[in-house]
């Protein structure tokens, strides 16, 4: 019987104990201590499983997990994709002191929450897991459409309408398109004032790995503290927050991207 490749074998070691703490990062000296590995050996095997994309780092000497390209090839359950969502939308909600939760399709041609997150406390703006959306909420509905295809755009819209929420809403056809294209472009959807007088919200789509929207994170609050002046910022905050959780769970943005 042949014997066993030692750094094959390592590797192996290396990937089973970081999937036990997956979705959570092991530190390097773990990984070292705990597998009694060399630790030129142990980093020289984590660089090459970091190029091939099976595993991860969270940066210089935090902690390593598994990565996306391995996530990919074995997929990754809701329950995976929950935690790892829970992780990044209370970081980002800690940051900006708003509500993040994740809305997903509620296969009635809605939304409905999944995870959340808040920081701040006393009057603000919240939502409940488990809280139901209509399918033309604008921050949702608009980060969710913007990377579907134009006749499924119209299908759905044809199929649900476009209510008109406020006097800012946007209901006409072409103007939904337009501002689609540019929320493609830059990220990330804003809602100020559409759905409520005293709200607004930004939005940003989680990619699954076929490319496809599959969830989006979104953060609400009062329209004095989310406003033109700063939606840019938090725009950007929240795209780059459910950029890192379709990273995380094996997705990948659509070609072109």
């Amino acid at each position: 019987m042949a014997s066993d490749v030692p750094a094959v074998s390592s590797a192996v070691r290396i990937l089973e104990r970081l999937a036990a703490e997956w979705p959570a990062a092991v530190p390097p000296k773990d990984l070292v201590n705990e597998l009694g590995l060399n630790r030129s050996t142990c980093y020289n095997i984590l660089a090459t499983l970091q190029r091939a994309g099976w595993v991860s780092s969270t940066g210089e000497r935090s902690g390593w997990m598994l990565g996306p390209k391995l996530l990919t090839l074995t997929g990754v359950t809701d329950d995976m994709t929950a935690a790892i969502a829970q992780q990044e939308i209370d970081e980002l909600a800690r940051r900006l002191g708003f509500v993040v939760f994740v809305a997903e399709p509620d296969g009635a041609g809605g939304y409905v929450v999944t995870v959340k997150a808040e920081r701040q406390m006393g009057v603000r703006v919240t939502v409940g897991v488990g809280e139901g959306f209509p399918f033309s909420a604008p921050a949702i509905m608009q980060a969710y459409l913007a990377w579907h295809a134009p006749d499924k755009v119209d299908e759905l819209v044809d199929r649900y309408g476009l209510k008109q929420f406020t006097q800012h809403t946007v209901t006409e056809r072409d103007e939904l398109r337009r501002v689609l294209a540019e929320i493609r472009s830059r990220g990330y959807s804003t809602s100020l004032q559409q759905y409520d007088m005293a709200q607004s919200g930004v939005a940003a789509p989680v990619f699954d790995r076929r490319g496809q929207v599959s969830r989006v994170v979104c953060s609400l609050a009062f329209f004095t503290e989310l406003h033109a002046d700063n939606v840019g910022r938090i725009g950007a905050l929240v795209s780059d927050c459910a950029d890192r959780i379709t990273a995380r769970t094996g997705g990948r943005r659509p070609a072109g991207e």
